[in-house]
């Protein structure tokens, strides 16, 4: 199972109202009142972990010295992290996963030198308080709590600050603490991702459906499994052992335990599946297509997708190109039996 660890910051956002030396100012923009530092220090440099290349954990460097996030936009807002969630996509880009189309995203015109993006901080879920408002901000102000999921082309939450738009951040449920809030945004987004946005289900049409999740007992597994028993379905999950009590307290109605041997064979001795969630990728999907009930509109829906791999390997082009062949010739071979295959690239 993915685990999810949360990095913790004791101290309160505006906590520098009250040191004797910081100084404070309050500045009005329309009815909203605004408070920020004016020390020089503050403003510039704050604690992060970054990497400076990528590679393995010895990569992760500490530093008090990493650059203050600024509003560029009016729409963005700056939020003071109280905790933090990695994920493995985090532990991916690392190791240089998405580098090459990550690097297209931060900058289009490719005007900048190779290597800009460091230092490069990783966390893909933050949850805090807003610092400051940029003025075309409407629906947030200053000291409300906040969560997000932090797009992959985005500086990440391993940092005392970080700026998003006002359009990537909702408000965090009262209910939630910080901690448990920054280990929700990123796979919950994931899961709605695939399961609606991509798969086509809603709670107006997921009664009765049959869904399999290939490694249920994981972030968006958990998430899924969720969600598709709120709705009415009927979930099958795949997981070790170990896991099987906790996917089925989540409402797994049926586990199969793929550390007693291979799958298949007890998964299709089972009833046909309406739509396949597969989390694992590489082999699964050779026999996984062959669970789907034919000819009834059914989905394999996977988050293991070629196409930053292709890129990273080929390049911006070819590896466009090559994605695009690999999907089209997938799509070709699978309409024959009326099946539909969907990759998710993740938030």
């Amino acid at each position: 199972m993915s685990s999810v660890r949360h990095l913790m910051y004791s101290r309160w956002l505006f906590h520098c109202s009250t040191s004797p030396s910081v100084n404070t100012s309050v500045c009005w923009h329309g009815r909203q009142k605004r408070l920020f530092s004016t020390t020089k220090r503050r403003m510039t440099i704050m604690p992060a972990w970054v990497i400076d290349k990528y590679g393995g954990n010895d990569v992760l460097r500490f530093t008090k010295n990493a650059s203050f996030p600024v509003i560029t936009y009016p729409n963005e807002v700056i939020i003071k992290v109280n905790a933090a969630g990695l994920n493995p996509i985090d532990v991916s880009m690392r190791g240089g996963y998405g580098a090459s189309s990550l690097s297209m995203k931060r900058d289009p015109l490719n005007l900048k030198q190779h290597g800009m993006e460091f230092p490069l901080i990783l966390g893909r879920d933050v949850s805090g308080v807003i610092m400051e408002c940029g003025l075309d901000v409407k629906y947030f102000t200053e000291r409300d709590e906040v969560w997000a999921a932090i797009p992959p082309w985005k500086q990440g939450s391993l940092a005392e600050f970080v700026v998003l738009s006002a359009n990537e951040i909702s408000r965090k449920p009262k209910l939630l603490s910080h901690r448990e809030a920054a280990a929700i945004p990123y796979v919950a987004a994931t899961s709605w991702s695939a399961l609606v946005n991509t798969g086509g289900l809603s709670k107006d049409n997921c009664a009765k459906k049959r869904i399999l999740i290939l490694g249920g007992s994981g972030g968006v597994g958990t998430f899924a499994i969720q969600m598709l028993k709120a709705w009415g379905a009927h979930v099958t999950v795949t997981c070790s052992q170990n896991a099987e009590r906790f996917v089925r307290d989540l409402g797994a109605d049926h586990v199969v335990d793929y550390t007693s041997g291979p799958v298949e064979k007890p998964l299709s001795e089972l009833e046909k599946f309406d739509l396949i969630l597969d989390n694992i990728g590489g082999e699964t999907e050779r026999w996984a297509l062959t669970l789907l009930k034919p000819w009834s509109g059914a989905k394999y829906v996977t988050l293991v997708t070629p196409f930053l791999q292709n890129t990273d390997l080929l390049g911006i082009a070819d590896g466009m190109m090559q994605t695009a062949a690999t999907v089209a010739t997938k799509a070709l071979k699978h309409s024959s039996k009326g099946f539909t295959t969907a990759g998710v690239l993740r938030p």
